[in-house]
């Protein structure tokens, strides 16, 4: 499912990268939610002091809905989409919250000069803002409100590096890599110190992505988390 929903959003990789979910979900999210303790009257779901409203929770399935009818023509099942909005949006609120904790801000010149980046808003290599307004109106985006979402979409990004850049190897671990390329180096002798490198990277980003889901479950263990199915 994650495979097809990456592929849906290849034609524009920077807006899919600036809007996706902690978990690459592609949820084009256009309304102007997310400040931390705002009330909402008419949420779906509350995580922690964020709510998920019934706007942003009806954007981001009716943009996963369309990609599943593109990439995956024929029947599929209605409640499987639903969950997989909602973890996502919860999954979203909870790095936020992390962030939060952390302590984590986005000044804005990081904001600034992500934007700047981006190839969708550049002409001849520069950033052109007149792109820049017509991209965003295409997509019934705001400026305020798309900056508004890289922001946290950058808090998100550096909530999860904090929690893996914590990760690092131990010693049997290490180990562990060096027997696993020895068993390499019988089986193929050409194989060199890159063979090594390769493996203590896979090793460490195996234990990255278990540390960032033991965060994402304590997050999830000590915050209130309350979903109105009836609304979904």
């Amino acid at each position: 499912m994650l495979k097809l929903i990456r592929e849906g959003g290849r034609n524009h990789p920077w807006l899919l990268k600036s809007l996706v979910g902690a978990l690459a979900l592609a949820f084009v999210i256009t309304m102007g939610w997310w400040g931390f303790g705002q009330p909402q009257t008419d949420a779906v779901a509350s995580v922690g002091k964020l709510n998920v409203s019934r706007a942003e929770y009806r954007t981001a399935y009716q943009n996963l809905y369309r990609l599943y009818k593109e990439q995956l023509p024929g029947d599929f099942e209605d409640e499987t989409l639903k969950q997989l909005t909602i973890d996502g949006l919860i999954e979203r609120k909870l790095w936020l919250l992390a962030a939060e904790d952390l302590g984590l801000t986005v000044t804005p010149g990081e904001l600034r000069e992500t934007i700047l980046q981006r190839e969708g808003f550049q002409q001849n290599g520069r950033f052109d803002a007149d792109l820049y307004r017509r991209v965003l109106a295409a997509n019934r985006l705001t400026p305020a409100l798309f900056e508004s979402q890289v922001t946290f979409d950058l808090l998100i990004e550096k909530a999860r590096t904090v929690v893996s850049e914590s990760v690092a190897l131990s010693p049997a671990e290490v180990e562990e890599a060096q027997a696993l390329k020895a068993r390499q180096s019988k089986a193929d002798p050409s194989s060199g110190t890159s063979a090594y490198s390769r493996i203590l990277r896979d090793i460490l980003f195996q234990k990255q992505q278990r540390a960032l889901t033991a965060y994402r479950v304590a997050m999830q263990a000590k915050t209130p988390i309350e979903i109105h199915r009836e609304l979904l």
